[in-house]
């Protein structure tokens, strides 16, 4: 047995983390509830002060010290550990995908809980309060600092601003040992690498006319079919894993019209930055030549206007690393088959910056995620069997005393 099972097992097998597991089943339906509350408040990309307000007031509720709303909009409490020791951070996103007016009320049907945003991620900041809980009962002890951060931004567009924010500003990021990102309900996936990602709106402008009488004038929506064609054509490696994609298209005003605009956004990824790099140079030379293509086939003068709504750096933990050994242990001493992969989360930034981080599960099962269909399952035992495994990993990482 190695050091990282014998230390995994020895928490196990503590009184003090079985009262905790104790205090988790005791309190699932409180776990349940906290799901359903948090669910129903609102929380759109670049809407989420009202559910940050409700779960710093959680937050608060629960004890924690030095709790406390950033500027970008992360709401955070510090639990102490007892060695003066460093930071450990378990975070939780805030946003989800859905536009404001989206009806987010829960619907149950048996131990399923229905709902846009139920799983995504939901379930994961009351499950941090769970895990809170249980070890405040228990009485456990960590050496180190744990900060429990609902961070705002991580969807789509808001382009992880709120952990972009916090480690470029929190007072004390220089003690941060390590960062945990509970997000989705799978335990036995661990999230080691970060998928990179570029993305950009694409604006191609022309005079516009009569679809008759002004033809032979430039048409953005022809130079728009280049560039997205051009990007189609473009190979990528499989290793590092990378993709492209034209996600969204737009404009034009009548059938009987020349655009005066033709919009695309574009998705870039890759697990490497330099191949992420390259692929983006590629692209916007594409962009370029499509626009000169166009301006030398017709007359008018077409031009492009290009914004970058994206950018996410890319970033790996090593599968050999502390944390991810510990995580992997965590999660096969329960019975799962654990698996390392790759993901595009808030632990990107940590990981960009050489910090060891982690995205773990919070337990369950569900599915339709980034839909209205979202669901997750809250029955009792596999929930709490999820639960223990990523407590685990925390009080690992925490380095938690145990009577051995």
């Amino acid at each position: 047995m190695s050091g990282t099972e014998e230390s995994i097992r020895a928490i196990r097998e503590d009184s003090r983390f079985q009262t905790a597991c104790a205090v988790m089943r005791e309190e699932h339906g409180r776990t349940v509830e906290d799901i359903i509350r948090l669910t129903e408040i609102p929380s759109p990309p670049f809407g989420e002060a009202p559910r940050a307000a409700a779960y710093l007031e959680m937050l608060r509720d629960h004890g924690l010290e030095e709790c406390r709303q950033d500027e970008a909009g992360n709401v955070m409490g510090l639990r102490r550990g007892f060695g003066n020791g460093d930071i450990l951070v378990i975070a939780a996103h805030l946003d989800t995908v859905f536009p404001a007016g989206t009806d987010v009320r829960v619907r149950r049907e048996g131990t399923k809980l229905l709902a846009p945003g139920v799983g995504d991620d939901t379930r994961s900041l009351a499950v941090n309060l769970a895990f809170l809980r249980a070890m405040d009962r228990a009485g456990i002890r960590t050496r180190h600092d744990i900060l429990f951060l609902g961070d705002v931004g991580e969807e789509g567009l808001g382009d992880l601003r709120g952990v972009r924010h916090f480690f470029a500003n929190h007072p004390e990021r220089s003690r941060i040992r390590g960062f945990l990102t509970v997000d989705s309900p799978e335990v036995d996936r661990i999230v080691t690498g970060g998928i990179g990602s570029k993305r950009f709106r694409v604006t191609f402008r022309g005079p516009g006319g009569h679809s008759f009488a002004a033809f032979g004038l430039v048409n953005p929506v022809y130079a728009m079919a280049d560039a997205a064609r051009a990007l189609a054509a473009m190979p990528v490696p499989r290793e590092p894993v990378t993709t492209h994609c034209v996600s969204v298209i737009s404009g034009g005003t009548s059938i009987n019209a020349i655009p005066e605009t033709a919009v695309m956004e574009v998705d870039l990824r890759s697990a490497s930055a330099e191949v992420l790099g390259r692929l983006e140079a590629d692209f916007l030379a594409a962009v370029d030549a499509a626009v000169a293509t166009e301006n030398a086939a017709r007359t008018g003068g077409l031009k492009v206007e290009l914004q970058r709504v994206g950018d996410r750096p890319a970033g790996h933990t090593p599968n050999g690393a502390p944390i991810a050994r510990i995580a992997f242990a965590s999660v096969a001493a329960e019975g799962y088959q654990p698996s390392f992969e790759w993901s595009s989360t808030d632990a990107n930034v940590p990981m960009s910056l050489g910090i060891p981080a982690l995205r773990i599960g919070s337990g369950g099962r569900g599915g339709r995620a980034h839909s209205l269909e979202e669901w997750i399952d809250v029955e009792e035992e596999e929930s709490l069997r999820g639960m223990r495994t990523s407590l685990t990993t925390i009080l690992a990482l925490a380095e938690m005393e145990t009577s051995r």
